[in-house]
């Protein structure tokens, strides 16, 4: 991504957009909350070849195997890096576009009713490959599941433990730097609304794919949904029905940054993608033909 030097009206995680156009300009004026714009797509995946492509990887990866996660996760972030304008995001009216591109999730660090949560942040690089992103991912989840300390509720909890209408005023104080761009870096470093894209993967806790709402704190724009993978009625470009384990994502996005017509391209690169897991080898910035 190439850096530009920071402007006045820049904020220190995104470049204020200034050649914007007279509708999106407006746009961001008279619909000023995020969560009041969200849309839904929904994207259903064939994973006949990503399952090939698994198998013949973990040959060798005993480890730390690969999975269908670690490939949403590289799919997502390409598409993202190709397709800038996911990355844009809108606070206090004004169009944004974001620096990097960063992916988050939560880690269990048990599978029990019990078990803690973690956060784990993924900044993503312009020559990443799927195997940067494995590693990336490996070293992150040791870590949140590891008996180190989270440090990434530390905030809310001194704010939890103030009385109560101090606790609330701070946190209508950070909301206003939020709104400005100005929480300090320490609070939110591993804060999941300020990455381009938040996955929860419901498929691994049996759960299949549904509806998650943006949020009008912080910047992400775009949160999927994995659901649980099954094997489903699957139809051909001939009407030929056979069962094929598919997999569901939900893809909640802010509908403001861009149009449906680029909504729709960047969907099917994504799809692309996950039904050619080899082209994630490529490094993120190399371009992709899809159509």
């Amino acid at each position: 991504m190439e850096k530009q030097k920071k402007r006045r009206g820049d904020r220190k995680d995104g470049r204020l957009l200034r050649e914007l156009d007279s509708l999106h300009f407006i746009t961001g004026i008279i619909y000023p909350n995020r969560c009041d714009n969200e849309a839904y797509i929904s994207l259903r995946v064939d994973l006949t070849d990503m399952n090939e492509y698994l198998a013949k990887r973990n040959e060798t990866e005993t480890e730390f195997p690969y999975t269908m996660f670690h490939i949403v996760v590289a799919a997502l972030l390409k598409t993202i890096t190709l397709r800038p304008k996911l990355n844009r995001f809108i606070v206090n009216s004004n169009f944004y576009q974001r620096n990097e591109v960063s992916a988050s999730f939560v880690v269990k660090k048990q599978f029990s009713d019990k078990g803690a949560e973690a956060l784990a942040f993924l900044h993503s690089r312009e020559d990443f490959c799927l195997q940067d992103v494995h590693q990336y991912i490996r070293s992150q989840v040791t870590e949140c599941r590891s008996d180190k300390v989270d440090s990434s509720t530390e905030s809310m909890d001194i704010l939890n433990k103030l009385p109560r209408w101090l606790g609330k005023t701070a946190v209508k104080i950070l909301m206003w730097l939020d709104k400005h761009g100005w929480v300090p870096q320490d609070m939110i470093a591993t804060d999941p609304y300020y990455s381009s894209v938040v996955l929860s993967n419901l498929g691994s806790i049996k759960l299949k794919c549904g509806y998650h709402h943006l949020t009008n704190w912080g910047t992400c724009s775009l949160f999927c949904i994995i659901g649980e993978k099954a094997l489903r009625p699957y139809f051909d470009e001939q009407g030929r029905a056979s069962m094929r384990e598919t997999l569901d994502l939900g893809l909640t996005i802010d509908e403001r940054l861009a149009d449906g017509y680029y909504y729709s391209k960047s969907v099917r690169l994504l799809q692309y993608l996950l039904e050619h897991p080899w082209e994630l080898e490529k490094p993120m910035k190399e371009e992709v033909q899809y159509e």
